[in-house]
Order: C-alpha cells, then structure tokens, then sequence
C-alpha cells in the first residue's frame, strides 16, 4: 500500500506491507511556494492581515517526486502495490471549474482565486455572522459544533469569496477541499468525503444548512451548497437529486491514467475515499474505539476521539456520526497553534548568545532551550501564558484571540518563556479533556502522535498537567501509514477500519506515566491559567489591540478593474519561486525518514 500525507509545508508518501503495517520506505517533498501569506506567486500583489494559502502544484508535485522515491526507497515492484490512500490539512479548500481545474491555474494574479490554508484565518468576520445567526434561529446543527463554526471552515470562507471578490465565485463552479481534490486528481471522478463534509462542511443529518439560512446571509449564498454537492436521483424520486458523500475506507475510484503517469504505480490500482490528516492518524495508532482520543501534535494539534455516545460538547469542532470510524461518533478539537508558538519564539525572541551556544554543543536552538527549561522546578520561572498566538480553536472558537504571557521581569530568561509556552499548549489540552468529561463524554485514553512526539519533556510535561499516562503512536508518520491503512480496506485487504488498525496500526500504551510531585504544582499554574483563560477570553482587550493592528496595516481592497486584492503598500516583488523542482524530494532508506519538520502541521 501507498499512503500519502499532505501537510503544511511538505508532502510525504510511505509504503506500507499489508500484512502488518511495516513501513518499508518513504520520502519527503518539500511545496515550493510553501504557506503562501505575503504575496502571491510571482506577484506584487500583497495579501492581508490573517490570510494563508497554497498552490495545487505543490500538491500534485508530491504525487510526481514523492511517490516514485518512495517505491525506489522500498525497493518493491510497483505491480506488488495494490492501493494508495490519501489525507490533507482541514479546511483547506479550493475554488475550482466544473472538471476540477483550480482557478489559481486560470487567473495566478486573484488572490481568491487560490487554495486557503487551513490556519486562513482572515474570515472571522464571515464566520461570526453565521454564528450570530444559526444563534438567533436556532439552527438545529450549530450545536454539534460546540455552539459556533470556525473561520477556518468552508462556509466562512466560501461568504467571504462572494463579498469580497463576487467574480471568482461566480467562476467557481466547485468549493471542494483538497482532501477530494486530491483524489479526483488520482481518478477522475469527484467524490466528497464523509469526514470533511461533517466537521468542515456543516453536513448533519443528511444535509448541509438550508437555501433560507444561507440567503438570509446574503441572497448570493442561497445555493452555495450546489458547489459543494455531487448528487444523484433517489430511488423514490427519481428526478430528485440528494447529496451523496462517500465513507471512510470506501474505494473512491481507480488510478487513472494520468495519475499512474505522475506515481509510477499500476493503472486501475484501488484509490481511498480522502480524509483529514488528523482523523486517519486514529488508525494508525490503532486508537478506534470509543474513548480514545488521539492528540496530533505539529504545528497546531488536532484531538479526535471515537465515541458510543452524541453529546453537545461545548467549544468543540463537531461531533460527526462516521468522521473518524463508520458506526461511532467521531468528537474533533483543536489548538491552532502549539508548534508553531515554540517556532515563532525560537525565530523571534531568542538572542544570538543561546543560538551559538546551541551550535557549540551540536544541539538545535528547540533541544538547547528544552534542555534549560526542564531544569527548572515547576513554577520556577514565575510565568503562565495564553496559548492563543494563532487564535484559539477549542473551547472559545475565536481566531482574533492572541497570545498572553504574565510574569515578565527583568530576570526573565528565554528558557523561562520557552517553558511557560509549553505548560500553556498542555494546560490548553487539559482543558478540552476536562470539556469532554464534563460533558459525559468519556476520555479513556490519551495517545499522542507527531511531529512534537521527539521532544520528550514536553510529552512529560502534558502527561504531569493532564494527570494521566500517555500513550504514543509506534510511527513517525502517523497519517501516511493512517491514509495506507484506509488504501488496504478500499482495495479489500481488510473487513473494515477496525480490523485493518488492529493488524497494521501501532502504539505503546502508557509511555509517559504522570510524576504525582510535579502534577501537584500544575495544579496550581493550571487555576491561574483558567483565570487568564477566562479573563481574555470574551475579546474585549484582544480584539481591540487586533483591531488597531489592522487599522495601522494598509487595507485591503478590491481593484474593480482586475478583481485583484491591491494593499496600497508599493510593488515590492517577493522572492521567485519554482514550480516542481525535484530538488525538494528527500529519500529514505527502509523504514527510515529524513526531511520532515518536527512540528510538521496536523489540523
């Protein structure tokens, strides 16, 4: 099997043996463009404050470098593979023509035109009126998601296309994430995902919000779902049409020719239905019972967890029957940022002394603060923190929150901060567990699974807040070996999800036991974060320093002439990039991994 994972800033493939989940070679394609958040390609066309995008020849250069150096890596025949699966950040999502080209390919110069990231976060505007209105009807399904959907989302996002650049919507005959791109890209027929559409599409029920709900947004939204929706005529109503989404492990279709052009794999081979990276990693750590939830810690964290029970959890991503495994609940949480808040300080607030300190010992400048901090006693430093940097996704639902950190004096030192930064993604992850519990939705188990994985004092530092053992995925490419691991259920290997985890997933319980001393201090730490927590939390002092931030940033605003996103900052041009160099692939060896970034995203 073939399992390929789509990230942030790199793609990765992995082969995989049926049999027991052995991963017997993989490789690594870093995107050229990357998180594009600046400028556009090429262009001098400047984006806006909160905005993040990506380009589809990113992606489909992965299928091109990192799949054929994966099978040279492995060593296997490509008529021995018989299946390849796929997952993808969530939401990132694309506005596309009716045979699937991405506008971006037609018009490079619209800002709208392209793919949005995941962590877009610049239509939180968009997403409070949905919110303020689904509130104020009663909308049936706004429970399901905690109380409110995230600008993340695609309903955000799509309303924010149509009243910023009316044209580009209009042209986009398909809203689709790239988790069902990519797949239609393999095969040639468009599919729509059960997991994407529940936890990022607002599907409940059998349906997406109503033609009313969404005119009542604005009159140009009434049929927004039509882009999202293959459809086919009921058995009952013939001439009727319904949405038709497809379930995890299902055969989404065959390789095309095309497709087995870029890979190098057999014509015709079984193709998985796409998923979320988050959601196929549960497979992998054969974590698909109800109960346990599974942390996937990179750049931000994503926790999913399988249950026997519907509940309103408040704060949450969604609660989706089938997201995670057909025939459960499947519960989705995040933190925006986790990874990235360590990677933003290390980049930015760290003085050259420690770098080439860190050089002198032959250690990262990440492995020389961890080393400083775990020195400390708990609550040494004199600090907590907010972990908002990049917004806060579980329980508060608001991106326009932003970091906090308290406790600053003039003896402060960077291993003070870096600590006080950790303790705050962990405290953050305490909480969502302690929402789930008191919501009567049980959290059984804790697996963690990641980039963050190698940082053994922060996995330390989450099982001594969360007070309770962790336990660990027994892979370092926990969503590849998840997306192979649905390939060999489509392509028939297996019965179900259930089994094939159970044979080719991997995890060891009960890795990291909770030291009562240290547990007993957070204790303490955790009462002054929920203060701060809740403090900060309703946005009145966070959006206000936004709000001015973005008042001193010049605007964005829409050229009439060009539909172009002009910024009145000049036409600084930004660097070049390339387009599908094979510089960027790295390979491995058997069962090795090279090239990947340690705090590699998983939303």
């Amino acid at each position: 099997m073939v399992g390929v994972d789509f990230g942030t800033l790199s793609g990765r493939a992995v082969v995989v043996r049926v049999s027991d989940g052995a991963e017997v070679g993989s490789a690594v394609h870093e995107y050229a463009h990357g998180v594009i958040e600046e400028y556009l390609p090429g262009s001098s066309t400047r984006l806006g404050p909160d905005w993040a995008l990506q380009s589809p020849q990113d992606w489909l250069d992965v299928l091109r470098f990192a799949v054929p150096a994966a099978m040279a890596a492995a060593g296997v025949s490509p008529s021995q593979i018989v299946g390849i699966g796929t997952d993808f950040t969530a939401c990132t999502v694309l506005p596309a023509t009716a045979d699937g080209t991405p506008l971006c390919f037609e018009t490079p110069s619209v800002p709208h035109a392209w793919p949005k990231l995941w962590k877009h976060h610049a239509a939180q505007a968009h997403a409070d009126r949905i919110n303020a209105l689904a509130a104020s009807r009663g909308e049936a399904w706004l429970p399901r998601y905690g109380g409110k959907i995230s600008s993340e989302w695609e309903f955000a996002k799509g309303l924010q296309v149509l009243e910023e650049d009316p044209a580009v919507y209009e042209r986009a005959a398909r809203w689709i994430e790239a988790a069902d791109w990519i797949v239609w890209q393999l095969t040639g027929v468009e599919t729509r995902n059960v997991c994407t559409a529940g936890y990022k599409g607002i599907f409940q029920d059998g349906g997406y919000p109503s033609a009313d709900f969404l005119g009542a947004l604005n009159p140009g939204f009434a049929s927004f779902v039509e882009k999202l929706t293959v459809t086919t005529p009921t058995l009952e109503t013939p001439a009727a049409v319904t949405p038709v989404l497809a379930p995890l492990g299902g055969l989404a279709g065959r390789l095309s020719a095309q497709a087995a052009e870029w890979t190098g794999l057999p014509e015709g081979v079984a193709v998985a239905v796409g998923n979320v990276d988050a959601h196929v990693t549960a497979a992998a750590a054969d974590a698909v019972r109800p109960g346990q939830m599974v942390a996937i810690m990179g750049t931000s964290t994503c926790h999913v967890m399988p249950s026997d029970r519907l509940a309103e959890v408040p704060g949450m991503c969604g609660v989706v029957r089938d997201g995670i495994v057909p025939g459960l609940w499947g519960y989705e949480a995040g933190q925006s940022g986790v990874g990235d808040i360590f990677a933003w300080f290390v980049d930015n607030a760290v003085p050259s002394s420690y770098a080439e300190a860190a050089k002198a010992r032959g250690l990262s400048v990440h492995e020389h603060l961890t080393e400083l901090a775990a020195a400390q006693a708990v609550g040494e430093h004199g600090l907590v923190a907010l972990d908002w940097h990049n917004g806060n996704r579980s329980i508060l639902v608001d991106h326009h929150l932003s970091g906090v950190i308290v406790g600053q004096t003039l003896a402060t030192r960077p291993e003070d901060v870096y600590r006080a930064l950790i303790e705050a993604t962990a405290f953050g992850a305490r909480l969502i567990v302690e929402t789930f519990e008191a919501s009567d939705v049980p959290v059984e188990e804790f697996v963690v699974a990641g980039g963050l994985l190698k940082n053994r004092f922060l996995m330390q530092v989450y099982a001594d807040v969360l007070r309770r053992p962790l336990s660990v995925i027994g892979s370092e490419q926990g969503p590849a070996l998840g997306s192979a691991i649905h390939a060999a259920v489509a392509a028939g290997a297996y019965g179900d999800i259930g089994e094939a985890a159970a044979a080719m997933g991997k995890r060891t319980t009960a890795a990291y036991l909770p030291d009562e001393k240290a547990a007993d201090a957070y204790d303490l730490l955790y009462a002054e974060y929920r203060r701060l927590h809740d403090f900060f939390g309703d946005g009145a002092i966070l959006h206000t320093l936004r709000r001015l931030r973005n008042s001193a940033t010049p605007s964005l605003a829409i050229d009439p002439g060009t539909a172009r996103l002009a910024s009145g900052v000049g036409t600084t041009e930004p660097p070049e990039t390339t387009r599908g160099s094979e510089a960027g692939v790295t390979e491995v060896g058997r069962s090795g991994r090279a090239g990947a970034h340690g705090s590699e995203a998983r939303a």
